[in-house]
């Protein structure tokens, strides 16, 4: 215990003086963060949170996806409440994927079994976000084949999960009540909800402004290449894995495969944000890094297949 908290120190010093000497850097660095957060987050976010909230916390997820229910509830074999969390997952990007998993769970609407499920692979990139800045970003102008990778994968991995790691009775796995006890007005929950939502969407803008921070540590660590032409490359590559947006941003077309790769995992920034939305839950983000470890690797293995076959950038 007493090493690793020397370990700690030692990060932090060097942090520390990283800040002092480069201060110009980090502020920019600091300020794209900042940035992206109030541009990109809080308005694609903010709202899907506070509803999101609002239709938990009124009993109402069963009644909005009744019409998946012949479909992905039969095929999944789970109830309303655990389909309410895979479309949100899909439809709203991450990490309301994982937000979403955890409020189910704690409002007692799944169990800790299907909450884990639905964080095995239903906290991805949203697909607002992928269509209008990631491909136009990329300059794909045909982005079927590429929506099939982002989230058709997802999809099958999560239908292979269910089926074997996660298989179980369906009266057991997605068929548990509602408590009755749970019936707030319509203004409660809705003050609730955006109290949570402001809460969390600062939380989250911390982590991306922090991870922005952090590009200063590949930039100075790949300075040894000079003018090397991959020097540029590698610390954007690097950013990347740090917090994919600002990454991708400063990245662009220069490694397209990369991107797409890359995008499954999220980075690490993600990963920090996901811990922060399932934090006190009981559910495991070591398990959810592995699960989406699994998803980047059969990605590639997408993208090699597909470059043989349609010569994909």
């Amino acid at each position: 215990m007493k090493q690793k908290f020397s370990l700690y120190s030692i990060i932090a010093a060097c942090l520390f003086a990283v800040i002092l000497i480069y201060p110009e850097a980090c502020l920019s660095y600091a300020l794209k963060g900042l940035n992206l957060w109030f541009t990109k987050m809080i308005p694609a976010l903010f709202p899907f949170i506070v509803l999101s909230g609002v239709i938990i916390r009124l009993n109402l997820a069963a009644p909005c996806v009744q019409f998946l229910m012949p479909f992905l509830g039969r095929i999944f074999r789970v109830g309303p409440s655990c389909v309410y969390g895979m479309v949100v997952g899909f439809l709203c990007g991450f990490p309301m994927g994982a937000h979403t998993a955890a409020q189910l769970y704690e409002n007692k609407m799944i169990s800790q079994k299907e909450a884990s499920f639905l964080l095995a692979f239903c906290n991805n990139i949203g697909p607002v976000y992928f269509l209008s800045f990631v491909m136009p970003l990329l300059g794909i102008t045909s982005p079927g084949l590429y929506l099939f990778g982002m989230y058709a994968l997802p999809f099958f991995y999560g239908l292979i999960l269910r089926y074997t790691i996660y298989s179980g009775n369906i009266c057991a796995f997605g068929s548990r009540p509602v408590p009755n006890s749970q019936e707030p007005h319509l203004a409660s929950a809705l003050d609730q909800s955006i109290e949570s939502a402001l809460l969390n969407i600062a939380r989250l803008g911390g982590y991306m402004i922090v991870f922005n921070l952090l590009f200063i540590l590949p930039t100075l660590a790949f300075g040894i290449f000079g003018t090397s032409p991959y020097k540029n490359i590698l610390t954007q590559g690097f950013c990347c894995l740090l917090e994919i947006t600002g990454g991708i941003s400063t990245l662009g077309q220069k490694a397209p495969y990369f991107v797409l790769c890359a995008l499954p995992f999220g980075g690490l920034s993600c990963i920090a944000q996901t811990y922060s939305m399932i934090r006190g839950s009981g559910l495991s983000i070591t398990e959810y890094i592995m699960h989406k470890m699994i998803l980047t690797a059969i990605t590639v293995f997408f993208y090699l297949l597909a470059a043989n076959q349609f010569f994909l950038p």
